[in-house]
């Protein structure tokens, strides 16, 4: 057993998410790994920023847990588990399984050195990186997000983003509203998502001549979670060689706050 770091599930927390946990593959090896210390670990990555290889020695062999990682990533386990966790926390809050609305924006970082695929500059910001695209709810729980090079188009990124938020069907099946700023603003963005998605864009705006903080309706919720985000040491920065691994690491920071809210 693993020292108690501060990323560590507790034993309520580790029962919600066994069931939701992949059964070993049949006709290979026993799993002998305890997968309370795998997830123990992952989250520990996630948290203290730390490279694979510094994973301290009382949790199972990095190798060992990469592998679960980047296998999960590539079935897209932690994608399912995410789209499990997320309708128990809303009903926890007493709110229907899919939300009426829902926020997207946009959040420029800057990459570390030696990532390179998908990378970009974004003018606006004067950031060399990537761009995550975020959807959330209303209570600022993801529902889908895109990694992209920083030079991406909001509008771009966002017809995607909400394309991928159209697929997951009955949870989304009572949604109605898209709440955004001005970045995806325009006639022919508007119209897509009316097309496309059935959906109805509302832009906030800030008003003008206002310096410094300003509470913007709805659109304070997304910037809220990208807060949340940034409580994640591995978040801060995009220290991922894909853009997809970096879209994982969101899921599982999700998955972490929702189960400590559940249990």
């Amino acid at each position: 057993m693993s020292k108690a770091y501060p990323s560590n599930l507790t034993h309520a927390q580790f029962e919600l998410l066994s069931d939701l946990i992949p059964e070993a593959k049949p006709g290979g090896r026993p799993r002998s790994v305890d997968m309370w210390e795998v997830l123990n670990a992952i989250f520990y990555i996630l948290v203290e920023g730390v490279r694979w290889r510094a994973l301290p020695g009382d949790f199972p062999a990095w190798q060992t847990v990469y592998t679960y990682f980047r296998n999960w990533r590539k079935d897209g386990t932690w994608v399912q588990i995410h789209a499990q966790v997320r309708p128990w926390t809303r009903m926890a809050q007493e709110r229907p399984r899919s939300p009426s609305e829902a926020i997207i924006d946009s959040q420029s970082v800057k990459s570390a050195a030696g990532v390179s695929q998908s990378v970009g500059f974004d003018g606006g910001k004067q950031i060399k990186g990537r761009k995550r695209f975020m959807t959330v709810d209303t209570l600022g729980l993801v529902l889908r997000v895109l990694v992209t090079a920083a030079n991406v188009g909001e509008q771009t990124g966002g017809k995607q983003v909400l394309n991928q938020v159209k697929q997951m069907d009955k949870d989304v099946a009572r949604l109605q509203t898209i709440w955004t700023d001005g970045g995806f603003g325009g006639a022919p963005f508007l119209r897509w998502v009316m097309d496309v998605c059935r959906w109805v864009v509302q832009v906030v705006l800030r008003p003008e001549q206002t310096k410094g903080f300003a509470l913007l309706k709805k659109r304070w919720v997304v910037e809220r979670t990208f807060g949340w985000l940034m409580h994640s040491r591995r978040l801060v920065r995009d220290y991922e060689l894909l853009p997809e691994t970096s879209e994982t690491f969101i899921y599982l920071a999700m998955i972490r706050i929702m189960v400590r809210r559940l249990a």
